[in-house]
């Protein structure tokens, strides 16, 4: 069957190739566990889903920008309400900034209640001599370096769909019951900047926020009271990698009639998986979230034309956004001729940087980290060669963690190789702390006031 097929049902992935998936050792088991699920209640709903595309769409016209930011890859044994708060509570400091410094709305998606499959480089693992299947996330088994640990375990999906269950009841909370208070969460970024050497430098956009505030106040507005200022939307997202999960939280709605993978509100394709004849592209081009596609240095013009044909083949706003992740050394050679023939076909898909994963490397200890400088730097010409273009720089894409881990180098909190010992927790990949979350946040809010000009107010 081709990608381009008009049948489409939730299962019909299964008739295509399969990337990625996990060698489950009890095929009767999986199924079992698929039926559980399917009779579960779906983790969001087909409504928060359109509504996201909405505001995705507004982004893809410039009048919004996408902040997507959260885990690498969630632990079950990191689920607390404090591990949540800590995380939500630096997303909504990185979007005050952010809204301020673009002039427009930013639309937070998290990297979280989901997230909890990893892509793998190679099947296998070996240590000393020992050779075990690799660990793919705790939705398909466990990090300890065991042959038990190991083995997938179809009994895992149910517990990544009850920690999503938590977290997202925690998330609804939090966002809606004060703690997203602008005035509270710039209280946060105040303290950021007078307390810490990296934030000396943007003491001017942080007072540019409280004389807003200071005007709003002036002009009667209650920021304790007006709901808009004590509440926001905040939407889930993770890599639809393990499809008979994906399918079995698929839902048919009932006001419209199409499906929806109510896993979460946005569910993305990896630069592994991409496949055009592939089992996740096939998946994702029948479901009506809105979806993300990573574009990496292998993606050439005529295979990224293919694949936005065919997961948006209407040409719909705010349905497909681009994730580039090239690498800070070859972005600028290799995104120019990808963003031109799109814009110049009229396409509506959105660009959001992924300045994280195409900037790994292993340090001399062993531990995957990154560079701050090699972030910033891809983020910088992200935003740079859209100016030269005439685009819209849509969005930003982050790892990152709300702990004071040391797994990412430099930045605010001045890491070095020696450092990442000592509170190196990352399942998978390098996060940025706390303090490297901020710091990249106020520089580019810098970026967004000195490249970026919403496509609405450019004149003609």
């Amino acid at each position: 069957m081709e990608a381009t097929s008009l049948e489409w049902t939730p299962r019909s992935w299964r008739e295509h190739p399969v990337a990625q998936s996990p060698t489950w050792p009890d095929l009767e088991h999986l199924a079992r566990v698929e039926h559980q699920l399917a009779n579960k209640p779906p983790l969001v709903f087909a409504g928060e889903a359109r509504r996201l595309q909405e505001h995705l769409a507004l982004v893809a016209s410039g009048k919004a920008f996408l902040l997507q930011a959260g885990d690498c890859a969630e632990s079950f044994h990191e689920s607390s309400a404090d591990t949540i708060r800590d995380k939500l509570k630096v997303i909504l400091q990185m979007a005050v900034a952010l809204t301020y410094a673009a002039g427009v709305p930013v639309i937070k998606v998290g990297r979280i209640a989901g997230q909890f499959a990893k892509p793998r480089t190679d099947d296998f693992e070996e240590r000393d001599g020992v050779r075990l299947e690799a660990f793919r996330g705790h939705i398909v088994n466990s990090d300890e370096f065991t042959a038990e640990a190991r083995r997938p375990d179809p009994e895992r999906l149910l517990a990544a769909y009850h920690q999503s269950v938590s977290t997202l009841n925690l998330l609804r909370a939090f966002t809606t019951g004060g703690f997203a208070d602008l005035s509270r969460v710039h209280a946060w970024n105040q303290e950021f900047v007078a307390n810490s050497l990296e934030g000396k430098r943007y003491e001017v956009i942080a007072d540019e926020i409280e004389r807003a505030l200071q005007f709003m106040r002036a002009c009667g507005i209650d920021l304790h009271d007006d709901s808009a200022l004590q509440s926001v939307d905040f939407y889930t997202s993770h890599e639809a990698l393990i499809l008979p999960y994906e399918q079995a939280l698929t839902r048919q709605d009932s006001l419209t009639g199409d499906w929806y993978d109510c896993s979460a509100h946005l569910l993305w394709i990896g630069d592994r998986t991409r496949h055009l004849d592939g089992a996740h592209v096939n998946f994702l081009r029948g479901v009506s979230n809105p979806l993300g596609l990573k574009v990496g240095p292998s993606l050439g013009v005529d295979e990224l034309r293919r694949l936005v044909e065919v997961l948006n083949p209407d040409n719909v706003a705010g349905r497909l956004t681009l994730i580039a992740r090239m690498g800070h050394e070859r972005v600028s050679e290799l995104l120019p001729p990808l963003v031109e023939a799109l814009r110049d076909e009229g396409r509506h898909e959105l660009w959001a940087c992924d300045p994280m994963h195409g900037n790994t490397f292993v340090a001399s200890g062993g531990q995957k980290t990154r560079r701050f400088d090699d972030v910033l730097s891809e983020t910088s010409q992200f935003f740079l060669l859209h100016q030269a273009l005439g685009t819209w720089p849509g969005g930003l894409h982050v790892e990152l963690t709300g702990d004071d881990v040391t797994e990412c180098l430099g930045g605010g909190s001045r890491l070095d190789e020696g450092d990442l010992h000592f509170n190196y927790t990352s399942i998978c990949d390098p996060r940025l702390n706390a303090t490297q979350s901020l710091d990249l946040a106020f520089h580019v809010a810098e970026y967004l006031q000195r490249y970026a000009t919403p496509i609405g107010d450019r004149s003609l």
